[in-house]
């Protein structure tokens, strides 16, 4: 039986908005405008990003369309490569990209609780007495930023709560958080660039230091780039839904090409709106670079107000990421890959209440663990390792599946997956060196991609384990037959 095709063209254009704009365009520009010191190199990786994160979503159509099926990207790897490199995709999902995000936009409704309330911290000789040394990876200081982080996992805690009890609680918080997170961006694009208040110099103006060139200007690119996919990511998600699209070869295309032009136009708009008060240099100095721009317009009251936007909307963010990554471990442990306890449904409240435990507690952990940058760019990295091997992955499906029915077909094969191929591999290869180089000098404590790399590799044992665990339950099962 197949799935009814009942969304149309401009259902899926708000599928694509709605998956990618998320909370991290409220705190990441200001990092990006640290790592480039440039207004024009800025807009340009949001428009770059934008562009590459297109190429890959209309790969990831194709594969919808020919697998409309629940699991997504963990049943392409399979169809491509097998099990072995399936499960470590479904386990790093696990061990880092999806509980990485989890910390992260859970970090983005701390920073801004800190606008509105004075948490609480260590003296730094405090917060450098405590060092967990990782070999390879570098040094984690748990007490770094304590109040933050413990708020971070209260919320954490809180909404892991909430979904262990109640799937429809879950669904009302995203829905209340969704208007407001729209209604930030409006009064954010629309009040600061239409007020007067800033200088339109300020979109040319480099930074006073500026001196990028030659290898430290793609090093620079490549770690802005880090933070632009952080803000794209989720164009994943409508491949989840292209069985059930009306029309797939006309309007998955075009869903996708509207959806995220308008989210390239509204990122560079924000970003435009921050400039415009907010000089580069100024911009790069503010934590909560959202709120700062709006208290230039609006005053102090405006920048709380939507400071408080901004948490509630981050809030509902985290929310729905436990909501629906929860399912990921469940279906796993369903499948027998994974622990089978994470396979079950609460007696009581019918909800996959072990596997949000499970995505709750590793959530907290990653929390205590780094800041928001750092979780941030560990997940992006990973979520981009794979993004990768799926659109190569697409070559290897035309050749071995080549009569296989596919309702959409990617436009410009085989430009369009060579061009995100390579640009991936010089993402990786160079961000790897990036945070490598970055440590050594001191300017990060932690090889972000390397943990990222480490911990998706702790899967290989997990997986002999669950392997073997399984084919013993399945030749019991033929011998009681």
């Amino acid at each position: 039986m197949e799935l009814k095709k009942s969304i149309g063209l401009w259902s899926a254009v708000t599928i694509v908005v709605g998956s990618v704009i998320g909370s991290s365009i409220f705190m990441k520009p200001a990092t990006m405008a640290g790592q480039l010191g440039s207004p024009l190199l800025l807009i340009s990786v949001w428009i770059i990003a934008g562009v590459i994160s297109l190429f890959g979503a209309m790969v990831f159509a194709e594969l919808g369309s020919m697998f409309p099926e629940t699991g997504g990207q963990y049943i392409y790897l399979q169809k491509m490569y097998g099990d072995f490199i399936a499960f470590l995709y479904g386990w790093s999902t696990i061990a880092v990209i999806n509980t990485a995000a989890i910390a992260a936009i859970a970090f983005v409704c701390a920073e801004y609780i800190n606008f509105f309330f004075y948490l609480p911290h260590f003296s730094a000789d405090i917060e450098q007495s405590v060092k967990l040394h990782i070999p390879m990876v570098g040094d984690i200081f748990p007490l770094q930023n304590f109040g933050v982080k413990m708020v971070t996992v209260s919320i954490i805690a809180g909404l892991t709560t909430v979904n262990y009890i109640s799937v429809r609680s879950g669904n009302a918080i995203q829905f209340i958080a969704t208007l407001v997170k729209v209604l930030a961006i409006v009064l954010l694009v629309c009040g600061i660039l239409f007020s007067g208040a800033g200088s339109s110099k300020n979109f040319t103006t480099n930074a006073l230091g500026f001196h990028l060139s030659g290898w430290s200007l793609l090093a620079a690119i490549m770690a802005a780039t880090t933070g632009a996919f952080a803000c794209y990511d989720g164009w994943v998600n409508v491949n989840m839904v292209a069985g059930e699209i009306r029309n797939p070869e006309r309007n998955l295309t075009k869903s996708l090409l509207a959806g995220l032009f308008i989210c390239i136009a509204v990122y560079v708009l924000v970003n435009l709106a921050y400039m415009y008060v907010l000089p580069i240099d100024s911009m790069s100095q503010s934590p909560l670079v959202a709120s700062d721009a709006a208290a230039k317009v609006f005053g102090v009251a405006g920048g709380s107000i939507i400071a408080l936007l901004i948490i509630i909307s981050a809030f509902g963010a985290t929310n729905i990421n436990i909501l629906t990554n929860a399912r990921i471990v469940f279906a796993m442990g369903e499948d027998r890959i994974f622990f089978s306890w994470a396979g079950k449904v609460h007696p009581s409240f019918h909800t996959p209440g072990n596997s949000v435990i499970i995505i709750g507690a590793w959530s907290s952990l990653f929390v205590i663990s780094g800041s928001f940058d750092i979780l941030a760019d560990m997940f992006v990295f990973m979520s981009w390792v794979f993004y990768g091997l799926t659109v190569i992955g697409i070559f290897i499906l035309r050749k071995k599946m080549p009569g296989a029915k596919r309702p959409y077909r990617v436009t410009g094969y085989p430009f369009i997956p060579i061009i995100f191929t390579l640009f991936t591999i010089s993402y990786t290869v160079v961000t790897l060196y990036n945070d490598i180089d970055n440590y050594h000098k001191g300017k990060s404590p932690v090889i972000n991609s390397v943990f990222g790399l480490l911990l998706t590799l702790a899967g290989v044992p997990l997986y002999i384990y669950f392997k073997k665990k399984k084919s013993g339950i399945v030749a019991s099962e033929i011998n009681l037959h």
